[in-house]
């Protein structure tokens, strides 16, 4: 069991190093505060898993810090029930010079486990890190992945009674990701307690009972899972949003001859209500039209790039057979759904107006990354590859003679 009570915690920045050593001289103040924590209060109960969503600096590494006992609390109560281990940053209580083998015994006896526990658990930690003979290798010469794997090991057969996970577990490969997570669950079913920071809003949705969204160092919501993860899309939505300015000058670097532009356009989930979307959710692509002059023949087209850049998929208004024409001076609202049946990942939408079926000849307006949203997770099945393509299976029984 977890409970918190009214926790909060504030840093002292300083401008400069020597502005430390000018206060503590001189007693005058040369720093300012910054509020990681406010008045948070929360449980987990045995058996349970409660998910910690939140944008970077929004607090909740300072959280798990406090939790743990790596930071003390400038104010509120901090009760765990029974020993408590986890993942916090990657690399966190390890010696780089040591070997695994070394460091196996040096972070477990920080974790609270006995010379007599650790030799117990030994043989079962290196099994499951699955790390052969470079588990007498320093732990310089591991990749991140590595770590991740020694790290895990640890903390999950130390015999904790609650279990804190921070983003450290993103940098492993798929499979142990998900041999980890098979281990949360059955020590889910143990009993223990889990404080789940991820992401992963896939992973957050199904492996999470409840869950919270910290934002600038508060609790903002507290509740089921979905909703913990459409009112993160929300903020990160409005982040994206200020980061950019809302772009005011929304075709800066479009071209075109600007006869008819798209002068404003957004693109959220159906569900979500935001720029992240599950995979398999219907995007919503909302866009407002603007002629110039009057143009008897307009063509709309919409290509999704990946990350890469790579050409994901894309179609024009002359290939679905539809026809647009515009009066000179006419405002239009389009609106366009489809259904984002592809991988998780961070995607773009570049927009184009032109003549017929290509910008070839008539280009009336173009921008590449016009609009931008990211697939975080699946809505149905997991699948692999770039794309969920429809599948038909059929078995026959085959009767021998």
């Amino acid at each position: 069991m977890i409970e918190i009570r009214r926790l909060e915690k504030t840093f002292k920045l300083f401008d400069r190093p020597l502005d430390r050593f000018r206060e503590a001289v001189t007693g005058h103040v040369h720093h300012s505060c910054y509020k990681a924590l406010d008045d948070i209060s929360f449980s987990v109960s045995p058996g349970e898993v409660l998910g910690v969503l939140g944008r970077n600096g929004a607090g909740k590494s300072t959280l798990l810090k406090l939790i743990t006992g790596v930071l003390l609390p400038d104010s509120g109560e901090i009760e765990v029930d029974g020993r408590i281990t986890g993942l916090l940053e990657l690399g966190t209580g390890f010696n780089p010079e040591l070997t695994g083998l070394q460091n196996i015994i040096a972070n477990g006896l920080m974790l609270g486990m006995s010379h007599a526990e650790i030799e117990e658990q030994r043989n079962e930690i290196v099994e499951f890190s699955e790390l052969g003979a470079y588990i007498d290798e320093p732990l310089r010469t591991y990749s991140s992945g590595m770590t991740m794997r020694l790290a895990f090991s640890i903390a999950i057969h130390a015999d904790p009674r609650c279990f804190l996970v921070d983003e450290a577990l993103s940098v492993g490969d798929g499979y142990f990701q998900q041999k980890c997570m098979k281990k949360i669950r059955e020590f889910k079913q143990r009993g223990g307690s889990i404080l789940f920071v991820s992401h992963d809003l896939n992973a957050v949705k199904m492996l999470c009972d409840r869950a919270l969204v910290i934002e600038g160092g508060s609790i903002v919501f507290q509740g089921s899972p979905d909703d913990a993860v459409n009112v993160y899309n929300r903020i990160m939505a409005r982040q994206a949003e200020e980061e950019e300015g809302r772009r005011a000058d929304r075709d800066q670097g479009a071209y075109g001859s600007g006869e008819i532009q798209i002068i404003q356009g957004k693109a959220t989930g159906r569900e979500s209500l935001a720029s992240s979307i599950s995979s398999g959710e219907m995007l919503d692509i909302q866009l407002e039209l603007e002629a110039k002059k009057s143009i008897e023949e307009v063509t709309l087209g919409l290509l999704i790039r990946d990350r890469f850049g790579q050409d994901i998929f894309g179609f024009n208004t002359f290939q679905l057979g539809e026809t647009l024409s515009f009066a000179a001076g006419e405002r239009r609202f389009i609106r366009i759904s489809i259904c984002a049946d592809i991988a998780p990942g961070k995607y773009t939408l570049t927009a184009a107006l032109h003549s017929r079926e290509h910008h070839l000849d008539d280009c009336y307006w173009w921008c590449d990354g016009y609009l931008q949203f990211e697939v975080a997770g699946f809505k149905h099945n997991i699948f692999s590859g770039v794309c969920r393509l429809p599948i038909e299976m059929v078995t026959d029984t085959v009767n021998k003679s």
